[in-house]
């Protein structure tokens, strides 16, 4: 999780960016979960999103970097859910909190099948 963070003239709390990630991540069809399988488990019993499979830092132009794990549901196109992730990521980011993403990295952990 990101500390403290500065972005159009505002202080951001630690996990605000790594919230609005993980809410955008979890809206996209074909997204499961995010982070390890175990991770999804986990947001499913406590009933909120997690951010625990997520990763932010800037760079020296002020941009943010983001590494995303994911667990995605069967018979998914993974290169075009992966392109989706990244522009809903990055408008939202540019939207909500006036930051720019220099390279939103995606990985898939897992594939889930059917319903859980």
């Amino acid at each position: 999780m990101t500390n403290e963070q500065h972005a159009e003239n505002m202080t951001l709390a630690p996990g605000v960016v790594d919230t609005i990630i993980s809410l955008t991540a979890s809206e996209q069809e074909g997204v499961a979960s995010i982070g390890t399988p175990a991770g999804g488990f986990l947001a499913r019993i406590i009933n909120r999103p997690t951010t625990s499979g997520i990763q932010t830092r800037y760079d020296d132009e002020g941009k943010i970097e983001v590494v995303l794990h994911v667990v995605v549901e069967y018979g998914q196109v993974l290169p075009e859910l992966a392109d989706k992730l990244r522009q809903a990521i990055a408008d939202a980011l540019l939207v909500q909190v006036g930051v720019e993403v220099a390279s939103i990295d995606v990985f898939v952990d897992g594939i889930q099948f059917g319903e859980n």
